[in-house]
């Protein structure tokens, strides 16, 4: 109006202009929802009380369970590493590390990891020039091999070691044996689809990507070593009076980070440390076993955290500086 005059912009240049401001809104986005995952952490405790729970644990073990959770991430890009080798694109380790590092480090405290962890690896992996369809592909790959992986660990482990199911639950059996036949059944169901199938398998909207049966193990493999390392973490923090074997132990972490899990609180805040303190206290005090949950929860959630906002932050940083000035 008044003389001006209006361009109509089409709707290829606006959807461009979206995929331009996209990815750096999305990572100050997430940055944003991060730091707010931290303070909400911090404050359901007084700064006192961490310190004092933290003091009671042997300087020792508090550096075996930061050792154990350096390696559990080292063990987490192999889901990255592998999943590139599946789509057949061709990138160095140290960028399939990073993504892995920063995705896993943010949707483990953030939540919601199906979406906060695949729009990260979108963000990475389209700025690397991987099409739609191929992030897709590694966003499945990577989400089969984690519940794949669950599936197995939890089979073998509540069959062998079946622990009582406490009531908050709410499971129609009293353990988790049950449970753990239908975790088996499941993965050797897929481990014969993928020996003898040769195609993708349509479940509704969702669609079971047809792997190589060494793809399939090789999964399970990455995904039994990162449990372990992650369970680790905690064990060595328990405290020194712990009489449970680590086999035992293992299978309620495991059924504790189930619950959490389905529960899809960040990073199962409440309801894991609920499950732990109701099937090991007793026998170990209640007061004791916080200190151990508090200082996991600083080394295997925040600590990861912090390293992967700095790590995201640099590189959105490094992004935005390195695009040519017209």
């Amino acid at each position: 109006m008044g003389g001006s005059i209006h361009y109509m912009h089409s709707p290829r240049s606006v959807i461009e202009q979206l995929r331009h401001w996209f990815p750096p809104v999305l990572g100050i986005l997430l940055l944003g929802v991060s730091m707010w995952a931290i303070r909400q952490e911090l404050r359901q405790h007084s700064p006192q009380e961490i310190w004092d729970s933290l003091q009671a644990i042997p300087p020792k073990w508090v550096g075996m369970a930061m050792l154990f959770t350096g390696l559990n991430y080292w063990a987490l890009t192999g889901y990255d590493t592998l999943a590139i080798r599946y789509v057949g694109y061709a990138l160095p380790y140290r960028k399939t590390a990073l993504v892995a590092i920063i995705s896993y480090a943010i949707s483990n405290t953030v939540g919601l990891a199906l979406l906060s962890g695949s729009a990260l690896r979108y963000r990475f992996y389209s700025s690397w020039g991987l099409s739609s369809a191929k992030i897709a592909q590694i966003i499945a790959f990577c989400n089969l091999s984690f519940w794949l992986g669950l599936f197995t660990v939890g089979g073998v482990l509540f069959t062998l070691e079946p622990i009582a199911v406490p009531t908050l639950l709410k499971l129609p059996f009293s353990s988790v044996y049950p449970l753990g036949i239908v975790f088996l059944g499941m993965t050797l169901a897929y481990l014969g689809w993928s020996f003898l199938g040769f195609q993708s398998w349509q479940i509704g909207k969702w669609t079971l990507p047809h792997l190589p049966i060494q793809f399939s193990l090789a999964q399970i493999a990455i995904t039994a070593l990162d449990w372990l390392l992650a369970t680790a973490v905690l064990y060595v923090l328990l405290p020194s009076t712990n009489s449970l074997s680590f086999a035992g132990f293992f299978g309620i972490y495991l059924l504790a980070q189930l619950a959490g899990l389905i529960s899809n609180i960040p990073g199962g805040l409440g309801v894991f440390e609920t499950v732990m303190l109701m099937l090991i206290s007793p026998p170990l005090p209640a007061h004791e076993l916080l200190g151990a949950l508090l200082a996991y929860r600083g080394i295997y959630y925040l600590l990861p955290l912090t390293l992967a906002l700095l790590l995201l932050g640099g590189y959105e940083i490094a992004q935005r500086y390195s695009v040519p000035r017209h």
